[in-house]
């Protein structure tokens, strides 16, 4: 049994609600950490944040110490006795700097970091550790006050299991909130409408873009909470490209991946399909458990538009498209023809349909539309 003589039962009972508190507001983690510090009759206490693969030492939710302390800190950590412990050290186990008080006063990292400031020990816990991250609660006393003893480590040991489980629901819950919320920001300004689906279709996210042209309602909307173009063909060409795309994470050329998605006016957007769920991709989208990313563009606004899904859109047979792709490549009608091996006026005659078709008037109208180049990010 755990003897908190001196601390009373309200006082434990107060913190440890406080600690649940923070899993679902970690703003609250600071006045927290006072608390705690309070009951070990602590100066100065935090929680930091280890990134063991980069050898950072980040510093959250802290009180009590100087600036130039935490620089301090953060730029020797690595060779901290704390880093030490903390390697082979489980989490919850709690550890007290002055544990072997002759080596820690004899030791650099005292000389170096501690003493300057006044510090006189540290007692700490590993609270949280996913994959290079590891999270520790801690607090520090200074000047002439006593080292710490018994009744402040079985304190924090009373403590650890609660703090623990509430950076394990906050690490999973408010991180993940953090980082979609960052990626929505970003996804926002793109031009282009952005669908997240999972593995069977099902859409997880739209960006603002996206959701503008499922209101419009033209060429593409929501039915059963799936992408549903207007045009069967398009629809069946979707479910099955969404599909091949969930299991299939290879990286083919966008146009590949690439889709007409039509209006009944002969315009409509372009759908670029890339799979997610795997690699970086995967991280950048995990709070969305997405496995497809959709991206659906209006061909004026589409940089480097697919040529075969651009002759798709406008219903361009396959010698109006190779007569097109010649004059994008900055070829005359006359060197198209000879390139082409076909007449001078046949060339005239497929512009001519593509005019009609694309409802252009000029040839540099109709190269204006295929070779749009105008960023994929919307003007703020």
């Amino acid at each position: 049994m755990i003897d908190l003589e001196g601390i009373s039962a309200q006082a434990l009972s107060d913190t440890i609600g406080a600690i649940y508190d923070c899993a679902l507001d970690p703003q609250l983690w600071p006045e927290t950490c006072r608390k705690i510090a309070d009951l070990c009759e602590s100066t100065g206490g935090g929680i930091c944040v280890h990134d063991m693969r980069h050898v950072q030492n980040d510093q959250l939710f802290v009180f009590g110490y100087q600036q130039e302390f935490l620089e301090k800190l953060g730029s020797q950590y690595a060779q901290s006795p704390m880093a030490a412990a903390d390697i082979v050290a489980s989490v919850g186990d709690v550890n007290i700097l002055s544990t072997d008080r002759h080596e820690l006063l004899e030791s650099r990292f005292y000389r170096d970091v501690l003493a300057p400031f006044g510090l006189m020990d540290m007692i700490w816990f590993p609270a949280l550790r996913t994959g290079g991250r590891m999270a520790s609660l801690h607090a520090s006393r200074k000047d002439k006050a006593p080292h710490y003893q018994q009744l402040e480590i079985g304190l924090f040991k009373l403590l650890s299991p609660h703090v623990r489980r509430a950076l394990t629901i906050s690490d999973a819950l408010d991180i993940r909130t953090l980082r979609s919320e960052m990626l929505e920001k970003t996804l926002d300004v793109l031009a282009a409408g952005v669908f997240l689906t999972a593995r069977d279709g099902r859409v997880v996210y739209m960006n603002a873009a996206a959701e503008r042209q499922v209101r419009t309602g033209t060429s593409i909307r929501i039915l059963n909470n799936r992408l549903d173009p207007v045009d069967p063909a398009a629809r069946a060409a979707l479910s099955k490209a969404i599909e091949r795309s969930a299991v299939d994470d290879d990286d083919r050329d966008a146009g590949e991946r690439s889709l007409a998605i039509p209006d009944e006016n002969g315009a409509g957007y372009i759908a670029t399909l890339l799979p997610v769920q795997r690699g970086q991709r995967a991280d950048i989208v995990a709070p969305f458990a997405a496995s497809v990313a959709i991206f659906m563009q209006d061909p004026l606004e589409a940089p480097l538009m697919p040529g075969e899904a651009f002759a798709r859109l406008h219903k361009l047979t396959g010698a109006e498209l190779r007569v097109l792709l010649a004059l994008a490549q900055g070829l005359g009608a006359r060197e198209a023809a000879d390139m082409l091996g076909i007449s001078e006026p046949t060339v005239r005659t497929h512009l001519q349909h593509m005019f009609a078709k694309t409802h252009t008037l000029r040839q540099a109208d109709l190269l204006r539309l295929l070779q749009t180049s105008t960023p994929a990010v919307r003007a703020l």
